[in-house]
C-alpha cells in the first residue's frame, strides 16, 4: 500500500486512531483525523496529534470535504453503518481498520487470537511464551497496544501476537494470520452487530484469508467453533477440555496433553498453573496449540505456562480482609465471561454485577447463582433488568446500589470469614466508566481502602 501524498481520513481519536494517524503521517500521507466528540473531551488526543501537524476535525456530525479523501481508516469503536461511511463506500473510497492498515506494512508473521472470552489472557500467555523465546516478536492489538505503533519493531522471522476483537475483524480485507485461533463464541456486542450471525461472521474473518500452509486453532467443545472447521482454509488444530484428541491439545487425568498424531506429550499438570477455573485451562490449552504449531519448543512452552500469572482484571486476586478473599473480574463484560468467573470461585460468593446494557440476556448467568451466590449486589444501567431476571427464577438475595463505592461497602457487610467478594459485572463499563480497566482499578482501590 502506497501512502505518500494520499489524502487519508482517520475516524476516531482513541489509541488506535491516534496511532494510525501518526503512522500514516510518517509514511508521507496528508492526514485528517475526525471525531464527533468536542475539543474538551479530546484535549489530550488533540495535543498528541498536533505534534505531528495532523489536521483535526471534531465536535460536529459531518465531515468537511469527505469526497476529497482517498482512504478512510476506522478506529475499532466506530460502527461501520454510519451514514458518512456508507457514503464513502458508495464513491469507492476504500474503508479499512487500523489492523488492516498495519497488516499492509507488517513484515512479521501474525498470530491472531479472537473469541468472545479469554482473548486477553490467551494473548498475554501466548505473548509471554513467544516473546521470551524470540525477543523480536511483539504483542499488539485489542490488548491495548495499537498494531501500527509496533510496526517499526517487527521484522521478518518474528511474530506479531495480536488480540483481535470482532470490531477490528469486521474491517479487514487482505489481513492474514500464520496462526489464527477462535477460542469460543457466545452472544456479545449485539447492540453493534445486531445479530449473533453477524457477530460470528466477523469472528470468522480471522481465518478467511489463510491458506492450507497456515494453522487455525479452534475449541472442539464450542459448537460454533467446531462448525468453523469446515470453512477454514487452514489446517485445523482443535483443543478440548472434554475429550481426547488424536491430534491437538486436550485435558486428561488433570494434565494438559499434546498429541501430534504420532506422539503424545504431557505438557503440565493443572495444579502447576497459577490461574483459576476451567476457562483458564482452556486458555492454556489454546496457547499450547498456538505456540507449538508456531514452532516454539514444548519445553519452553511448559516453562512459561507454569510461570504465567493471571491477567489484570480477569479473576485477579486483590486481597484477603478479615478472612474474606476479594477478586477483580472487571473484564467479564458479558454474561458468559461472568459465568466463567463465578465458576472459578470455590467459596460462598458475594457477587457485584451490572453496567452498560449491550442487549444481553442474563438468564444463564443468574441460573448459576443457586448454592454459590449468597448475595448479589447490582448497579448501573442493567441493574433493574438483572433484578427482574433474578425474580423470574426465584433468586431473591439481590440489592440495588447507586455506584461501585456503595457496592463494595455493602459487600464488606454481607461477606463472612471464608467467603469471597467477586466483582464480575457481566456488562460493559461505559455507562459509568471510561473502560473496564478504570472500573477494576477503582474496585481494587476501594478494597484496599477497607484495610484502613
Amino acid at each position: 500500500m502506497e501512502l505518500r501524498n494520499r489524502r487519508v481520513l482517520v475516524i476516531g481519536m482513541a489509541r488506535s486512531g491516534i496511532s494510525a494517524a501518526i503512522f500514516t503521517k510518517k509514511q508521507g500521507a496528508h492526514v485528517t483525523v475526525y471525531d464527533s466528540k468536542n475539543e474538551t473531551v479530546l484535549e489530550e488526543s488533540i495535543k498528541e496529534l498536533k505534534k505531528y501537524e495532523i489536521a483535526i476535525q471534531c465536535g460536529k456530525k459531518n465531515i468537511d470535504n469527505l469526497l476529497d479523501f482517498e482512504l478512510m481508516i476506522l478506529s475499532p469503536g466506530v460502527p461501520t453503518d454510519l451514514s458518512f461511511i456508507k457514503e464513502a463506500k458508495q464513491v469507492n473510497i476504500p474503508v479499512i481498520g487500523e489492523v488492516e492498515l498495519a497488516y499492509q506494512f507488517c513484515k512479521s508473521d501474525i498470530i491472531g487470537i479472537t473469541g468472545t472470552n479469554g482473548k486477553t489472557t490467551t494473548t498475554s500467555l501466548v505473548g509471554q511464551i513467544v516473546t521470551s523465546y524470540d525477543s523480536g516478536s511483539q504483542i499488539v492489538g485489542n490488548i491495548g497496544i495499537p498494531f501500527t505503533s509496533q510496526l517499526d519493531k517487527l521484522d521478518q522471522g518474528h511474530f506479531a501476537v495480536a488480540e483481535l476483537s470482532s470490531f477490528q475483524l469486521e474491517t479487514i480485507k487482505d489481513f492474514r494470520c500464520r496462526v489464527s485461533a477462535v477460542l469460543n463464541i457466545s452472544p456479545d456486542h449485539l447492540n453493534r452487530h445486531k445479530t449473533l450471525e453477524n457477530y460470528i461472521e466477523a469472528k470468522k474473518n480471522v481465518f478467511r484469508n489463510q491458506s492450507n500452509e497456515d494453522i487455525c486453532v479452534l475449541n472442539y467443545n464450542d459448537l460454533e467453533c467446531r462448525k468453523m472447521a469446515k470453512e477454514s482454509p487452514a489446517k485445523v488444530i482443535f483443543f478440548s477440555y472434554e475429550m481426547e484428541l488424536n491430534e491437538g491439545v486436550y485435558f486428561k487425568d488433570n494434565h494438559i496433553m499434546l498429541s501430534t498424531g504420532e506422539m503424545k506429550t504431557e505438557v503440565c499438570r493443572v495444579e502447576d498453573l497459577n490461574i483459576l477455573g476451567r476457562h483458564s485451562v482452556e486458555n492454556a490449552m489454546a496457547a499450547v496449540a498456538i505456540c507449538f504449531y508456531a514452532g516454539i519448543p514444548i519445553n519452553h512452552i511448559r516453562e512459561q505456562l507454569i510461570q504465567f500469572e493471571a491477567v489484570e482484571h480477569r479473576i485477579e486476586y486483590v486481597s484477603t480482609i478479615n478472612g474474606v478473599r476479594y477478586y477483580n473480574d472487571s473484564k467479564a463484560t458479558n454474561p458468559d465471561a461472568a459465568i466463567k468467573g463465578l465458576d472459578a470461585m470455590q467459596w460462598p460468593t458475594v457477587l457485584i454485577g451490572g453496567g452498560m446494557d449491550k442487549d444481553s440476556d442474563f438468564t444463564d448467568w443468574v441460573n448459576g447463582f443457586e448454592g454459590k451466590v449468597k448475595q448479589l449486589i447490582v448497579f448501573g444501567e442493567t441493574a433493574d433488568q438483572i433484578i427482574s431476571t433474578a425474580k423470574k427464577i426465584d433468586f431473591s438475595k439481590v440489592i440495588k446500589v447507586h455506584n461501585l463505592e456503595e457496592a463494595v461497602s455493602k459487600a464488606y457487610m454481607y461477606a463472612d470469614k471464608g467467603d469471597c467478594v467477586l466483582l464480575s459485572p457481566a456488562c460493559a463499563s461505559w455507562d459509568m466508566f471510561n473502560s473496564f480497566e478504570e472500573r477494576g482499578d477503582l474496585f481494587k482501590k476501594l478494597v484496599l481502602d477497607l484495610k484502613g
